[in-house]
């Protein structure tokens, strides 16, 4: 990250962390409940054996990769 030729830009970079320890447990309960369905930012599917090329088109952003599920 250049942050000299950000910091000549003038940008401004806000960063946080998620609470996951806050979030995971009732999160989870709705989509066991099925009251959430976070099907929706999967946007793909393979086996384990194809991660390393699942990896590689999620790294470059191909073809629609945002969210991968890896089946063992």
């Amino acid at each position: 990250m250049p942050f000299g030729a950000a910091f000549n830009k003038g940008l401004t970079f806000k960063m946080g962390q998620t609470h996951v320890h806050k979030y995971l447990r009732p999160l989870l309960e709705l989509v066991e409940r099925g009251a959430i369905d976070p099907a929706f930012v999967i946007t793909h599917r393979h086996s384990l054996e194809e991660a390393p090329h699942a990896y590689a088109k999620f790294k470059d952003r191909e073809d629609g990769y945002i969210k991968v599920v890896l089946k063992p």
